[in-house]
Protein backbone atom coordinates (compact mmCIF):
# COMPACT_ATOMS: atom_id res chain seq x y z
CA UNK A 1 0.00 0.00 0.00
CA UNK A 2 1.23 3.51 -0.81
CA UNK A 3 0.19 6.97 0.36
CA UNK A 4 0.61 10.28 -1.42
CA UNK A 5 2.04 13.72 -0.82
CA UNK A 6 0.56 16.68 -2.69
CA UNK A 7 3.11 19.22 -3.97
CA UNK A 8 1.75 22.65 -5.00
CA UNK A 9 4.13 25.10 -6.70
CA UNK A 10 2.53 28.54 -6.50
CA UNK A 11 5.25 30.22 -8.59
CA UNK A 12 4.87 27.78 -11.50
CA UNK A 13 1.15 27.17 -10.83
CA UNK A 14 1.56 23.39 -10.94
CA UNK A 15 0.24 20.55 -8.81
CA UNK A 16 1.80 17.09 -8.57
CA UNK A 17 1.60 14.06 -6.32
CA UNK A 18 4.32 11.83 -4.97
CA UNK A 19 3.70 8.25 -3.81
CA UNK A 20 5.47 7.02 -0.68
CA UNK A 21 5.16 3.70 1.12
CA UNK A 22 2.96 3.65 4.19
CA UNK A 23 6.02 2.69 6.26
CA UNK A 24 7.42 6.18 5.56
CA UNK A 25 4.38 7.79 7.19
CA UNK A 26 4.54 5.36 10.12
CA UNK A 27 8.14 6.38 10.75
CA UNK A 28 7.39 10.11 10.44
CA UNK A 29 4.00 10.28 12.13
CA UNK A 30 3.11 13.76 10.97
CA UNK A 31 3.55 17.19 12.41
CA UNK A 32 7.11 18.35 13.04
CA UNK A 33 8.77 15.00 12.20
CA UNK A 34 7.25 14.76 8.73
CA UNK A 35 7.74 18.47 8.13
CA UNK A 36 11.45 18.32 9.00
CA UNK A 37 12.03 15.22 6.84
CA UNK A 38 10.36 16.74 3.76
CA UNK A 39 12.17 20.05 4.28
CA UNK A 40 15.57 18.33 4.53
CA UNK A 41 14.91 16.24 1.41
CA UNK A 42 13.63 19.05 -0.81
CA UNK A 43 15.71 22.06 0.23
CA UNK A 44 19.18 22.64 -1.19
CA UNK A 45 22.02 23.01 1.33
CA UNK A 46 22.56 26.59 2.48
CA UNK A 47 19.12 27.77 1.39
CA UNK A 48 18.16 31.25 2.61
CA UNK A 49 15.43 30.82 5.26
CA UNK A 50 13.53 33.81 3.88
CA UNK A 51 14.45 33.26 0.22
CA UNK A 52 12.15 32.43 -2.66
CA UNK A 53 13.66 28.96 -3.12
CA UNK A 54 12.73 27.90 0.43
CA UNK A 55 9.63 25.79 1.02
CA UNK A 56 6.46 26.38 2.99
CA UNK A 57 5.18 23.00 4.18
CA UNK A 58 1.81 22.26 5.78
CA UNK A 59 1.44 18.89 7.49
CA UNK A 60 -1.09 17.39 9.85
CA UNK A 61 -0.23 15.68 13.11
CA UNK A 62 -1.31 12.21 14.19
CA UNK A 63 -3.18 13.81 17.10
CA UNK A 64 -4.92 16.46 14.99
CA UNK A 65 -8.56 16.81 15.87
CA UNK A 66 -8.19 15.58 19.43
CA UNK A 67 -10.25 17.71 21.81
CA UNK A 68 -7.31 18.42 24.15
CA UNK A 69 -6.02 21.84 23.10
CA UNK A 70 -2.29 21.93 22.39
CA UNK A 71 -1.91 18.17 22.68
CA UNK A 72 0.20 17.93 19.54
CA UNK A 73 2.82 20.19 21.15
CA UNK A 74 3.06 18.32 24.45
CA UNK A 75 2.29 14.70 23.57
CA UNK A 76 4.84 12.13 24.83
CA UNK A 77 5.18 8.49 23.87
CA UNK A 78 6.24 6.25 26.73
Amino acid sequence: MRAKILWVDLAEQTVSTESRPVSFFRMYGGGALLDARLLMEASPPGVDPLGDENLLIFVSSVVAGHPAAGLSRFFRCR
